[in-house]
């Protein structure tokens, strides 16, 4: 039953197994999976409530989830093929001066510390 499960949402949902797979470029894929969703959102928000405004929420739903997911999976192939863009702007406080403001104040740190977190 599981499989029967993933198969049908794969035939259904991924491009990769349904036939819009014939379609050489893969934004007018996603355009096409697009136009598909807000397709079904009219319909099932029509048919639900028979209301333009349960439309108007499922629409705002399925792109708000479609969102999710494509920011989710960007985020997966930045850090798989670029891990250290995620870290590459953090750095610990600058000692160099050697001093640090705290609540409105300078203080003065201690000269045996090599300061960070990590270190």
């Amino acid at each position: 039953m599981r499989e029967y499960i993933f198969n049908t949402w794969n035939g259904v949902m991924d491009a990769r197994y349904n036939p819009l797979k014939n379609i050489p470029d893969l934004h007018v894929q996603h355009m096409v999976m697009q136009v598909l969703a807000f397709m079904w959102s009219v319909v099932f928000g029509v048919m639900i409530a028979e209301s333009v405004f349960a439309f108007g929420i499922s629409a705002i739903a399925h792109t708000a989830l479609l969102a999710a997911i494509v920011i989710t999976v960007a985020t997966f192939k930045v850090a798989e093929n670029s891990p250290y863009s995620f870290v590459n702007g953090y750095h610990s406080v600058n000692r160099t001066r050697n001093y640090i403001w705290t609540n409105g104040t300078k203080t003065k740190l201690d000269d045996m510390d090599p300061g960070g977190e990590h270190e």
